[in-house]
């Protein structure tokens, strides 16, 4: 560490633009390391953040457009001469090219957090012709993320930064592919749009033969079925983690970051933050939605007594899963906080804002709404479980397991009451009938 962040302060911005540059043509050089240190002398005012930046995204960008070109000039001629030594022959390039001019585009903006693969993306993508403006409209932005990323982090983590470097490179990674796995699937999911909609749906209805009357409904209820079972496995994860007691680096970490972002002068706005989540505010949102089923809804008692259900069954299971982790929580002033595993009020908060505006968006007559209401609602339950780890009421893996648990209650609820709902459509459509 000490000959790096001597050589940094010596050669300063050129020895980052030279280092992320040559890195970038898969030279063995350690570019997160790089930016890390990069964003601790950051946090120790011996560089200026935005030129770092600057100067590790000209790097990096001249890196990926070299190899690019490398690629461009000389790959094919390579493979066609030694292609066959590595088992990469004109056959099997040709198959990887077609993979690569449909989904390859879409990766480039987060390939640069996986170790390895970042550093022949460049030159892959010249081999394979792709279209060089596609390839930079994609690979340029990406870089200046990543580099963004891992400044900050370092600027922010300052001191403890030794101490957090591979647990946040292993999150990095991890970050990485799920980015890259979630953007393979909304490109499949645009491509394959009404036959996905249609075969998932038809899971989920068993064979109920309505499916087109379910209109713009078709929508959530998707949504509804990838964020369950998004959940239900990250629920696994964090059970398996849990057991594991894997949770201390990974609340110090997360609880160092917020406490840093939001020092002491952000106190006033915590405490509104965490207004957000009170009785009074949840009592008025159950009220509003309440109102606006008995206004526009067709199936008001059906409607209501799931609401119902999902209020007090979501009170049950959280009060049930507290009760059988039992986890001890923070201590605060000499007092210590007992069983916040999962977050009671990021549970709360998921279920009664999340089921809320399910049925605002079901009903509502203009699809206009569905992002601004689905923003509103991510950002309440961000900010008022942000707000519980500022006050060091409960830890951040807390706050999360409230996130994926009450993620998991209100998407099956949403599946079991579309389900409820086309049974009775069905039950009645089958008398008619008869």
């Amino acid at each position: 560490m000490v000959s790096m962040t001597s050589w940094l302060e010596h050669y300063g911005y050129a020895l980052i633009f030279t280092a992320l540059f040559l890195e970038m043509l898969a030279l063995p050089i350690p570019g997160e390391m790089m930016m890390s240190y990069t964003g601790l002398l950051v946090f120790e005012g011996k560089l200026n953040w935005l030129l770092s930046i600057v100067a590790a995204s000209l790097g990096v960008s001249a890196g990926v457009t070299l190899s690019y070109w490398i690629g461009y000039r000389f790959g094919n001629t390579l493979v066609t001469k030694y292609g066959e030594r590595i088992h990469l022959g004109e056959e099997r390039l040709a198959k990887m090219t077609s993979w690569f001019e449909k989904y390859g585009n879409k990766l480039l903006f987060v390939v640069y957090f996986i170790p390895g693969v970042r550093h022949i993306t460049g030159y892959f993508c010249g081999i394979t012709r792709m279209p060089f403006r596609k390839y930079a409209v994609y690979a340029l932005p990406g870089a200046v993320f990543w580099v963004s990323l891992f400044i900050s982090l370092g600027r922010v983590l300052g001191p403890k930064w030794e101490m957090y470097h591979k647990t946040v490179n292993r999150y990095m990674v991890i970050f990485g592919i799920l980015s890259a796995v979630l953007g393979a699937l909304i490109y499949i999911y645009r491509k394959n749009k009404q036959r996905l909609l249609e075969s998932i749906l038809s899971l989920i209805k068993k064979g109920i033969r309505h499916f087109n009357s379910l209109g713009k409904v078709r929508f959530l209820v998707l949504v509804a079925f990838v964020v369950f079972v998004t959940c239900v496995s990250l629920m696994l994860g964090l059970i398996q983690d849990f057991l594991a007691q894997e949770f201390s680096q990974f609340d110090e970490i997360a609880s160092y970051i917020i406490l840093t972002l939001f020092g002491p002068e952000w106190r006033q706005p915590m405490e509104f933050f965490a207004v957000l989540g009170s009785d009074v505010l949840y009592a008025s949102v159950i009220l509003v939605t309440a109102l606006w089923v008995l206004f526009k809804s067709r199936k008001k008692l059906l409607e209501l007594s799931f609401f119902l259900w999902v209020l007090v069954g979501g009170e049950l299971l959280d009060e049930g899963l507290r009760a059988l982790f039992h986890r001890p929580g923070p201590v605060v002033f000499g007092h210590q906080w007992i069983n916040t595993f999962p977050s009671e009020d990021t549970i709360t908060a998921v279920t009664i804002y999340g089921f809320s505006a399910f049925l605002l968006l079901r009903h509502a007559g203009k699809s206009a709404v569905a992002i601004p209401v689905t923003l509103i609602v991510i950002l309440a339950c961000a900010l008022i479980g942000t707000s519980r780890v500022y006050f060091g009421t409960q830890f951040p893996s807390d706050v999360v397991a409230g996130y994926v648990f009450g993620g998991v209650w209100i998407s099956l609820n949403v599946l079991l009451l579309e389900i409820l709902r086309m049974l009775q459509k069905n039950k009645k459509t089958g008398r008619k009938t008869e």
